[in-house]
């Protein structure tokens, strides 16, 4: 992305009027090509972090930036006038391609001897998940599943765990206690193995091989349900959607109540209502005003749980996305829930990724 895109005055101009003009109207104005560009940066900037590399010239696919990214940049392709995956995709799409083919080469994103037991098992269950997922939602709009995408779905199928606890049917998931993402969120994880599987192109999910491991999934999820945060309740509405029978009626109905209770004033909503009991670790309290990240993540979820503009709460919602895009750099703010980060820095605009991607995602949806 060129450093001078928003420097220019008529697009600056352009932002400012749009942005004005969504606070003084009902119908929610936005802009896809500015979200596409801070949304490219941030990848960009995200695969060249040294912190980010990994072995192999490959890089890890982070929670917060990567995995959103390839959702909700893929998304914007239509708006765009985008035939296929931009420049930037590709390079993120290559990348987990790369990995899942050598997925016996590659060493773990965290490893036992770096960081201690159980690392080693934790990043290799959530990479899985999130290379299924990336490679099964490129894969979706031809409807067809390609040969990555099921090398992937095989990786992460070999490491469903299979034990006596109440980890039957889950996979390991990476805790290094940053929430939403790695606090305690097997349950996150294993959500969006149902997502990825409910969304692989021909029929995958009714594939006889995978019934027993399906299985052991749908009972995990459900039995463990009413323990999780809202925000792992909202995710696993998504998934419900994706896989038939997954939830009743009336347990969807029951989470959508639950989650429209929390919707605030402006219409948005705020992730410091959506993690439960969650404390930051320097004490300072959580933002408690509506954030791009909860405001898309639950829209998206509601749209996939067949909900309509025409649905209060839901129109609620999308107007506050379309009035909150951030005129300058395109993106949807949303902060961090371990510590009070500066907004403008690079670790600081971890949450305004996934809020943009999802926001993103919604306003999509919802046209």
């Amino acid at each position: 992305m060129p450093k001078s895109l928003f420097a220019t005055c008529a697009l600056g101009a352009f932002c400012l009027a749009g942005h004005a003009l969504a606070q003084s109207s009902e119908a929610p104005t936005w802009s896809p090509k500015a979200a596409a560009a801070y949304l490219d940066q941030r990848s960009t900037w995200w695969m060249n972090w040294p912190t980010a590399a990994r072995d192999h010239e490959t890089f890890c696919i982070s929670c917060h930036t990567a995995a959103p990214y390839a959702l909700g940049r893929a998304a914007l392709r239509g708006a765009l006038a985008e035939r296929s995956a931009s420049p930037t995709e590709q390079k993120l799409l290559d990348n987990v391609t790369k990995r899942v083919r050598m997925w016996k080469e590659v060493e773990p994103f965290y490893s036992d001897q770096a960081r201690g037991l159980p690392k080693t098992s934790e990043s290799r269950g959530t990479e899985s998940i999130l290379d299924a997922l990336i490679l099964v939602w490129n894969d979706a709009p031809s409807g067809k599943l390609s040969a990555d995408a099921r090398l992937a779905l095989d990786n992460m199928w070999a490491l469903q765990l299979k034990s006596a606890d109440d980890m039957n049917g889950a996979w390991a998931w990476l805790q290094f206690h940053n929430a939403p993402w790695e606090g305690d969120s097997q349950y996150y994880g294993t959500a969006l193995a149902a997502i990825a599987i409910g969304s692989a192109p021909g029929d995958y999910k009714s594939e006889p091989a995978i019934q027993p491991g399906l299985k052991l999934l749908r009972e995990y999820l459900v039995k463990g349900m009413n323990a999780q945060t809202p925000a792992d309740r909202v995710v696993l509405l998504w998934a419900a959607a994706k896989i038939p029978g997954l939830l009743t009626e009336a347990q969807q109905k029951t989470i959508i109540d639950q989650t429209l209770a929390k919707q605030q004033a402006d219409g948005g909503f705020s992730m410091s209502s959506l993690v439960g009991s969650w404390k930051r670790r320097d004490n300072t309290p959580l933002d408690a005003g509506s954030d791009g990240y909860a405001t898309g993540l639950v829209a998206f979820a509601l749209e996939q749980a067949g909900w309509t503009q025409s649905q209060d709460g839901l129109k609620r919602a999308i107007d506050w996305l379309g009035q909150h895009q951030e005129p300058s750099d395109g993106r949807w703010p949303a902060s961090s829930l371990n510590k009070q980060r500066e907004l403008s820095s690079d670790a600081g605009r971890f949450m305004s990724d996934a809020a943009t991607a999802y926001a993103v995602l919604a306003l999509e949806n919802a046209k």
